[in-house]
């Protein structure tokens, strides 16, 4: 007998008609709202926002003894460039990666616009290729350094999602794809952006303490975030094979070791709280003491049978992800 191959299963209907602009503003605003991924929106905003504050501590006039923090909210409008491209960047990769996962969603987040239908795929295109063009040109007009960060992340994002590479198929070169681009990337690009954009002649030097403290935080978290992001998306992935660690090691053992790569982001950020210079120690402690102690308390209530008790505890580590650039922020600030 021939051995047949595995059959590929059957797509979903879409639930609903394309939502067209024309006809309903508010409907398709929505729908974009979550066709972004809020989630990432909220994280790319804060990251943009923290390392202004943060190289801001380091080369601003007032760093030296000089200059009022009435400069700090001077030199805000520095922020607005390269959160628009980071933002219009953020869109294109999100919604590139749903171009490539309809079917897959409409299993495992069957609420997203394409999943449902609120958007067609020629919608999602249209969108996904406007605000690559839009983050790719402003970036251009501005740094090198934002530049080389906006387009990098792009060429990232669209190895990430879009086949013949599509590296999200391969637990490891998924995991690197996103905390390059959230932890690395992101963070060091945005400095050296901002230390050309608020220097002063006198600034200059190599990366700050305080960034790297952040950056390396970022970087372990952010693998956490990659490797729990999966484990509510087991049905869809295995069956249609993408091998994430939770397909090849079960949801408990992935659970338990995003638990633990969080608890040594914090002990670490506690223990180098010290030795970071200009920072406020006492907060950065008490604070990151607190985030740890809340979040094994959340953990042990996770119900790893239940899809949505998995999706509230990942909804909870992406709000420590933003809590984390306030917090690291606020410390740079009363340092």
């Amino acid at each position: 007998m021939s051995q047949l191959s595995p059959q590929k299963p059957p797509i979903l209907p879409s639930r609903s008609q394309p939502i067209k602009f024309t006809q309903r503003p508010l409907a398709w605003l929505y729908a974009l709202w979550k066709f972004s991924r809020p989630h990432t929106i909220i994280g790319t905003s804060l990251s943009v926002l923290a390392l202004y504050l943060i190289t801001w501590t380091g080369v601003s006039p007032l760093a030296s003894g000089r200059g009022s923090w009435a400069d700090l909210f001077l030199n805000a409008p520095a922020i607005l460039p390269p959160l628009i491209a980071c933002l219009c960047g953020n869109v294109y990769i999100v919604g590139l990666n749903q171009l490539e996962d309809v079917e897959i969603d409409r299993i495992n987040k069957p609420h997203l616009p394409l999943a449902s239908g609120e958007f067609s795929r020629l919608q999602g295109w249209s969108i996904v290729g406007i605000m690559g063009g839009l983050a790719l040109a402003l970036s251009a007009l501005q740094s090198q350094a934002l530049m080389a960060t906006v387009w990098i992340s792009l060429l990232i994002g669209t190895a990430y999602s879009l086949p013949p590479v599509r590296l999200k198929r391969f637990p490891v070169w998924a995991s690197l794809c996103i905390f390059s681009v959230r932890g690395a990337i992101v963070n060091l690009g945005l400095f050296f952006h901002f230390r050309e954009t608020l220097a002063t002649g006198e600034a200059g030097g190599g990366i700050l303490p305080s960034v790297w403290a952040l950056t390396v935080f970022i970087i372990v978290f952010t693998f956490a975030i990659a490797i729990f992001k999966d484990i509510p998306d087991l049905e869809g992935d295995r069956r249609y094979q993408i091998s994430t660690f939770t397909v090849r090691l079960g949801p408990k053992a992935v659970f338990n070791l995003a638990r633990w790569v969080l608890t040594a982001c914090y002990l670490g950020m506690i223990l180098a709280g010290a030795l970071i210079p200009g920072i406020n120690t006492p907060f950065l402690v008490i604070t990151h003491g607190a985030a740890l102690l809340i979040l094994w308390r959340l953990s042990f209530k996770v119900n790893l049978d239940s899809k949505p008790s998995i999706a509230q505890f990942y909804q909870f580590i992406w709000k420590l992800f933003f809590l984390e650039y306030l917090l690291f922020s606020i410390a740079c600030l009363l340092g």
